[in-house]
């Protein structure tokens, strides 16, 4: 992948169609489903509250980037808020892995859709072996170069956004258009089994659908005028995705009941064009989230290969013996494969939810207690992000532990691996000499 010669920097269109890229991928495919699992009928509702969530949740990411960009954008936010140790280390390493499962999520979601015509979509052997192709696939394109990847995420973008808009608006025409008045009304909507508990369990998910805006603060050393860009090409990202959403997730819950969703919960798009269109329809959505899954998984395996190359420089994970070369692609990679054949969506999206949250907090408490001077932000912003995302986090934990204990049991298994090999790594350093302590805030230089 190029260094970020003058010639292969990113434009802000560019940085878009990558954030949107990884953002409108898995997300709204998988998640619609699993969402109404939680949050019944209110889904459409649960994905907006999401975009508010994650809107204010940005904005410490986009202060922190405009500041310092670089392309290890929420390693290096880290590094500055708690010093090059543990609590460093393990919070980026939940990053990471968060981003990942959002890969595994992306190449199961592309297997299920690409199966549903030939009525295969429930496959034990056909989904996972699909899914790994898919990353391998994009794991090649990524061989080829940072200019292939912006060009290919450009194109894909626009046929993701597009398509997804088309079914939506004729979705809701069929519908009929009164069923967007529905949005403001609870009249014809199935209420959560689990009340408010189980909208903001739900809410936890829809966040899935957002948390690729991330990966744009990892363009800092890609992108022309970051300064200016990183905020620009976040907050224009979340706001198309936020307007798809709601239109999809009207499309959906009008066409399909609660109970219909369920059935298809890993396919739900592909099965509210059914009724409306026919099986052209279900090709339609089938062709759409093939290109969204896969050039989803490009534009993440961009991203994340960045946050690695950092995570790696920094002494915080392991590189392979030998050249370095696309070390991190291959890791990020193969990693994403293990994931993909070895957990269903429900669990994947489970786990990525609360580590990319739980990293998230951290962010936020990091920005306030040691950043909020150097990147003049305004504190009363991280700490609603730190309200909101406890707010949806808990209840979703405390369901998922009655309804699925082994995804918290697995959960917590990672976060404490996570943190263990941080700590082995930190007192490996100590003993080598190198100043590895929790830095306060004066040791920043900015």
């Amino acid at each position: 992948m190029g260094k970020g010669s003058t010639p292969q920097k990113l434009s802000l269109t560019g940085s878009v169609a990558l954030g949107t890229g990884v953002m409108i991928g898995a997300g709204i495919f998988a998640l619609v489903g699993q969402v109404a699992e939680l949050a019944g009928g209110w889904v459409p509702w649960a994905f907006f509250a999401g975009a508010v969530v994650v809107a204010f949740s940005s904005y410490s990411y986009i202060r922190y980037s405009a500041a310092n960009p670089s392309s290890g954008g929420i390693a290096m936010l880290l590094k500055a808020a708690y010093g090059p140790g543990v609590v460093a280390g393990s919070f980026s390493l939940f990053m990471y892995v968060s981003m990942i499962l959002a890969e595994s999520l992306l190449g199961r979601t592309f297997a299920t859709y690409l199966l549903r015509p030939f009525g295969l979509q429930g496959s034990v052997l056909w989904v996972p072996v699909l899914a790994v192709a898919a990353i391998a696939v994009a794991a090649l394109v990524n061989l080829v170069g940072n200019r292939w990847v912006e060009g290919s995420a450009t194109v894909t973008a626009a046929i993701k956004i597009i398509g997804i808009a088309v079914l939506a608006i004729a979705g809701i025409l069929a519908a009929g258009v009164s069923s967007l008045g529905r949005l403001f009304t609870v009249a014809d909507r199935t209420p959560p089994d689990q009340g408010w508990l189980g909208f903001l369990a739900g809410v936890t998910l829809c966040i899935l659908a957002y948390k690729g805006f991330t990966t744009i603060t990892n363009q800092g050393a890609d992108l022309r005028n970051p300064e200016r860009n990183i905020g620009r090409s976040i907050m224009i990202a979340i706001g198309l995705c936020t307007a798809l959403y709601l239109l999809i997730t009207v499309a959906v819950t009008g066409s399909l009941t609660v109970e219909q969703i369920l059935g298809a919960r890993d396919y739900a798009l592909a099965e509210a064009a059914l009724p409306t269109f026919g099986s052209w329809g279900v090709t339609l959505t089938v062709a759409i989230a093939v290109v969204a899954t896969l050039s989803g998984l490009v534009a993440s395996l961009f991203s994340v290969s960045k946050l690695y190359d950092m995570l790696r420089d920094m002494g915080q994970a392991p590189g392979l013996p030998g050249q370095e070369g696309h070390q991190s692609l291959y890791i990020t990679a193969g990693l994403a494969m293990v994931m993909a054949a070895f957990f269903d969506l429900s669990q994947i999206a489970s786990l990525g939810a609360i580590l990319y949250l739980a990293m998230d907090i951290a962010i936020h408490v990091g920005v306030i207690r040691h950043l909020r001077r150097d990147i003049e932000a305004k504190v009363w912003i991280p700490w609603t992000a730190i309200v909101l995302d406890t707010a949806v986090l808990v209840p979703f934990v405390l369901i998922k532990a009655q309804s699925d204990p082994l995804t918290i049991v697995i959960t917590v298994v990672v976060a404490a691996v996570i943190t263990l090999a941080q700590w082995i790594v930190v007192r490996h350093r100590r003993r080598d000499g190198a100043p590895s302590q929790e830095a306060s805030p004066q040791d920043h230089p900015h």
